[in-house]
């Protein structure tokens, strides 16, 4: 249940969801952040590679009450993302929160993996991170404030499927993560990651459920590997980022928060 939504702690703010929409039927973690950032009072941006998923996103928080603008970009693409962050300071005047949940995988180890998929995953996952804080903290810090929140994932820190591209762009998305945490905290800049473990979203349907033999035998099998005894939802996922976007998490930088019903304590 998305609780912590309610307080309102992101009231007046701007903030861009790069990757905001679903990648199917249900509530991805980019949505359900976007309509959770809406419902803490901020002032949504939400932009994805498809219009229709950016729509459906901003149609949701419209719904609700909520203020939102759907926007297209490619995040690999400098020009387009300076372009968008650009307008989007220009036209509200500032820039308060970015959260980066861009993100795919591609099942395969290092000898499976071609050259081309390797530099691909690594540009959505990575690079793409690197361009939209390039271009957004110039902004964050004409006001001296600002909230990056990363969603990398604990495949970052510990083995889970065959995807090496996805570690080590996740792992590379921590350590970009903390670079930024420590280069600007005296400016008034927070920069913290999230390490999702098994959240059960439309992504995992379509990039992950050919590891097993059926749907059904992913859910039961990824159920039965954490701790809790099930998976996570996006809105675990959404909560902690607002958390770490709010002011309540204003003396946290520099983190790497796994949100994963304790399976990165287990023994490997």
């Amino acid at each position: 249940m998305n609780i912590a939504a309610k307080e309102g702690s992101l009231a007046g703010r701007v903030a861009l969801v790069f990757g905001a929409g679903s990648s199917g039927p249900g509530w991805g973690n980019g949505k359900a952040t976007a309509v959770t950032f809406a419902r803490a009072g901020a002032t949504v941006i939400a932009i994805d590679i498809q219009a229709d998923a950016a729509e459906e996103t901003r149609a949701l928080i419209a719904a609700e009450g909520g203020h939102a603008e759907a926007r297209v970009c490619d995040v690999t693409r400098s020009v387009q993302v300076q372009a968008l962050v650009d307008d989007v300071a220009a036209r509200h005047g500032r820039i308060d929160v970015l959260h980066n949940n861009v993100g795919i995988t591609v099942m395969g180890g290092v000898l499976e993996e071609s050259e081309e998929s390797f530099k691909r995953v690594l540009d959505i996952n990575l690079t793409s991170a690197f361009l939209t804080c390039k271009h957004v903290l110039p902004h964050m810090l004409a006001r001296g404030k600002g909230a990056i929140v990363n969603v990398s994932s604990l495949a970052s820190i510990r083995y889970s499927y065959p995807y090496v591209s996805y570690q080590a762009s996740k792992a590379g998305l921590n350590q970009l993560t903390q670079a930024v945490a420590l280069q600007y905290a005296k400016q008034g800049i927070r920069a913290n990651a999230i390490l999702p473990g098994m959240i059960d979203t439309p992504l995992i349907y379509r990039q992950i459920a050919g590891q097993y033999d059926s749907a059904e035998a992913m859910r039961a099998a990824r159920n039965a590997k954490t701790p809790m005894g099930r998976q996570g939802t996006a809105w675990d996922i959404a909560n902690a980022a607002l958390f770490l976007a709010s002011d309540a998490a204003d003396y946290i930088t520099g983190v790497c928060l796994p949100v994963d019903g304790g399976l990165g304590c287990m023994a490997i």
